[in-house]
Order: C-alpha cells, then sequence, then structure tokens
C-alpha cells in the first residue's frame, strides 16, 4: 500500500475503536469518573486531613495526579485488550492479516485508540478533581508527553495480552493480578521515599512509580525519581512492547485460525 492508503487505514481502524468507546461511553467514560470520585472523597477529604501534607503538598493534591495516570493507564490498557481480542474472536483480525494493509498500521491504530481513552478519562478524572483541589501545571509539556507515553506503553501491554489470550476470562487475569498492584505500589498514594530498605528499592523496579512520578512533577513539580529516567523507562518499555507486538503481529502469533 502507498501511504495514502496507509493514512486511510489507519484511520479507519482508530476512527473505529473512538466510535466504540463513545457509542458505549457509559461502560467506558462513566465509571471511572464515579471511582476516582469515591477516591477523592475517601482518601482525600476524609483521610487526608489526618495525614496533613507531603512533600509540602495537602495530600489530596499529592495523590491528585497519580490518581489521573492510574485511570489512564487502567483504561488505555483495558480498552485494546478487549477490542483486539473481541476482533481477533469475530475475525475480524484475520480478514486485516490477509489484506495489504501493513502490520505497523494496524498496530498503531489499536493502540492509537488506547491512547485516546486514556486521555479522554484523564481529562474527566481530572475535571472531577478540580470540585476537590486546584491544580496548577507547573510543567504543561512534561504533564502531557507522560500522559502520551504512559497510555501508549499500557495500551501496548493491553494489546500482547489480548495477543495471548485464549477467552475472556484471559483478558481480566493481568489487570486483576499485575496491574492493579502495580498501581497501588507505584507511589499513587505515598512518596517512596517514606518507605524502609528494602522496599524503597524494590519500588524502584516498578516501572508505573516512574510514570506516577513524571505526571506529578509535571502537575506539582516535585518528583521521588529524576525526570531524565523516568523518561528512559517509559521510552524503554514502549519500544520494548512495540518490538515485541511487531513480531506477534507480522508471525500471526495467536491470530490465525
Amino acid at each position: 500500500m502507498n501511504a495514502q492508503g496507509n493514512l486511510i487505514a489507519l484511520y479507519t481502524i482508530t476512527r473505529r475503536e473512538v466510535a466504540r468507546i463513545l457509542r458505549i461511553w457509559s461502560q467506558t467514560l462513566l465509571p471511572p469518573a464515579i471511582t476516582m470520585a469515591l477516591y477523592f472523597v475517601i482518601f482525600g477529604s476524609l483521610i487526608g486531613g489526618r495525614i496533613g501534607e507531603m512533600h509540602g503538598f495537602r495530600y489530596i493534591d499529592y495523590i491528585v495526579p497519580g490518581l489521573i495516570m492510574m485511570s489512564v493507564i487502567q483504561n488505555a490498557y483495558g480498552n485494546i485488550s478487549s477490542s483486539f481480542f473481541g476482533a481477533k474472536f469475530q475475525r475480524f483480525v484475520e480478514e486485516m492479516l490477509v489484506s495489504p494493509t501493513p502490520s505497523w498500521v494496524m498496530l498503531t491504530g489499536y493502540v492509537a485508540g488506547g491512547v485516546l481513552r486514556g486521555l479522554m478519562v484523564g481529562v474527566i478524572v481530572l475535571g472531577v478533581s478540580l470540585f476537590f483541589t486546584r491544580l496548577h501545571l507547573a510543567h504543561p509539556l512534561v504533564t502531557l508527553s507522560t500522559f502520551v507515553l504512559a497510555a501508549a506503553v499500557f495500551a501496548l501491554a493491553g494489546f500482547v495480552n489480548a495477543v495471548f489470550a485464549k477467552k475472556f476470562d484471559d483478558i481480566a487475569i493481568v489487570p486483576t493480578f499485575v496491574l492493579t498492584p502495580l498501581t497501588y505500589l507505584g507511589g499513587v498514594f505515598y512518596s517512596v521515599d517514606l518507605l524502609p530498605e528494602p522496599w524503597r528499592t524494590i519500588s524502584h523496579a516498578n516501572p508505573v512509580l516512574y510514570m506516577v512520578n513524571a505526571f506529578r512533577y509535571g502537575i506539582l513539580g516535585v518528583s521521588d525519581v529524576g525526570l531524565g529516567l523516568a523518561y528512559g523507562v517509559m521510552l524503554g518499555a514502549a519500544l520494548a512492547l512495540g518490538a515485541v507486538a511487531m513480531v506477534l503481529l507480522k508471525r500471526g502469533v495467536g491470530l490465525r485460525a
């Protein structure tokens, strides 16, 4: 296919993903807003007053960036894993594989859908947070780039999960037993500087820690890890997962009957 054909194919896949998200908005966009509102009420308003300040910020202000990032990565992951597995289950992917559409166009289209859902949810949660706190973006470019990179990393991870999944239950295993622990242990509700050894060192092996702290730096201007290291981890994870996804897609692993 020529460049124009690739762009049309990319636009079609991305538009299909966005249409699916908006069609079932009550399942894709509304639940995260309600869940995060409860987090703000319970952890911010009720418990936060007793905890006091963290790094010079009110506790609710400190956890807002982490909660936004948590909703972004969970929804970016969940969108592509369920969408691509559904397409695989309906044999729609097989039709794309035998078409002239390049593998990278297919992957980019699905990842773009996951990233866009993550961004939609992130903006909604950010809007909800303004009812409980007042935030000012310290570094807008860092905030936006971390938004996109983190969503892309977990969208790619969701794609790999969907490729290997044999049934819908396989999609729920990773978010439950891997993604949820990583997010809760990624410095969303606390600073890793408060952890004793060896847990502080172990926490630095968690990639979510770098995403949360880079995003927190973009909003509040404080971080437990170096910004350069955080970007390095995110870019490295994106490139590694992207390479794995491309190999799986080209070989048709788990995709062809």
